[in-house]
């Protein structure tokens, strides 16, 4: 679910916070803290115990990365995501080409070629020009790549102290291929699971260049458009049953949120997920699981077992998907729960993180 920003009350509304169903932590904090906007637990409760009662009859309970809508016979998708990342420029992108794959992927989830994009820019008064300018290319230069267009935007200043230099909204439109019909709700016991490639890198990426992390490593984020990969698996002719980008909370939110909408079980085998060394040591010395970090160029499918073999060969033959590989199964059994079994033969539970465990990854 994309971020969301508080909306004013107006003065006359009155709030019962007590008719409020809501576990802890939301009840227990009454201000919005960083862990509200990590995509993991927090942010659930904040969308289901505050959001949607607020919105009442007008919202759409399902409320995904990504709305699929039905006009004159053709199915859109529609998505809208805001990037807060800190800081602005890091190893292999900015956070102008972050919010434009961002969105094409949200859309390309979907089963969508991603068409059209808005551009909302937040600035801080005092941030220098020439640091816009590098943004705005970089999000020129992104759309270009992804064969999107930029057709409409807003840009608004906010007092100096009150932001923090550049945010950015995109949201976007995209064509659903009339083949697909992916959605979290339709993987089933059985699936095969695949990851597109090596996971944690954008996450390291960001924290590498943060004051007082250095890692000794030049990796560089993963952001890039991924709705090309997602029409060569497409193509095999399989049946993809869900897809989803791993950003927020990483693999492990994404598979947690994919498992609890079907009401399905995922097994995991540790040994397989494609973790690079840079990675696994970074992670090591923060103390972080990269299944928790965030990725900005990669995708989590859930296949028919029969169809996993052609999909991941597909997958392996464009560069965005040249390490795809199979990292566990759909299964029957503890549904809405996903267990990884570790290299020693244990087996451990993946929960869903409550936050993100470093924030302003994306």
């Amino acid at each position: 679910m994309p971020e969301m920003r508080a909306m004013d009350t107006p003065p006359t509304a009155a709030i019962d916070i007590e008719s409020w169903v809501c576990p802890a932590p939301l009840r227990d904090s009454p201000n919005i803290v960083m862990g509200h906007g990590g995509g993991g637990a927090m942010s659930g409760e904040l969308i289901e115990h505050l959001f949607l009662p607020a919105f009442g009859p007008a919202a759409d309970a399902a409320m995904g990365d990504s709305a699929v809508v039905e006009f004159n016979g053709t199915r859109l998708a529609f998505s809208t995501d805001s990037f807060v990342v800190k800081p602005m420029v890091f190893p292999g992108g900015t956070i102008g080409d972050l919010a434009v794959n961002g969105t094409v992927n949200d859309l390309a989830m979907a089963g969508a070629v991603p068409a059209v994009l808005s551009t909302a820019f937040i600035l801080e008064e005092g941030t220098a020009l020439d640091e816009l300018a590098r943004v705005a290319q970089a999000v020129g230069t992104a759309a270009l790549a992804a064969g999107v267009k930029l057709v409409t935007g807003d840009t608004k200043v906010v007092d100096s102290g009150h932001g923090d230099g550049i945010y950015l909204n995109t949201s976007g439109i995209g064509v659903i291929d009339p083949r697909a019909d992916i959605r979290p709700q339709r993987a089933a016991a059985g699936d095969a699971v695949i990851v597109s490639g090596d996971i944690g890198v954008h996450g390291v990426a960001v924290m590498s260049c943060r004051e007082g992390l250095e890692f000794g490593t030049s990796i560089a984020s993963d952001t890039a458009p991924l709705h090309g990969l997602v029409a060569a698996m497409i193509d095999t002719g399989a049946d993809i049953h869900a897809l989803r980008d791993p950003t927020r909370g990483g693999v492990a939110a994404t598979l947690n949120e994919i498992a609890q909408a079907a009401g399905v079980g995922v097994a995991l085998d540790e040994r397989a997920l494609p973790i690079p060394p840079e990675v696994r040591d970074a992670c090591g010395l923060l103390g972080l699981d990269p299944m928790y970090v965030a990725n900005e160029g990669k995708l989590v499918a859930f296949v028919p077992a029969a169809d996993a073999d052609r999909v991941v060969e597909a997958m392996r033959g464009h560069p965005l998907g040249a390490r795809a590989v199979v990292v566990g199964a759909c299964v029957a059994d503890h549904a809405g729960i996903v267990v990884a079994r570790t290299a020693l033969g244990g087996t451990r539970v993946v929960d869903l993180p409550i936050g993100e465990q470093l924030p302003r990854i994306c």
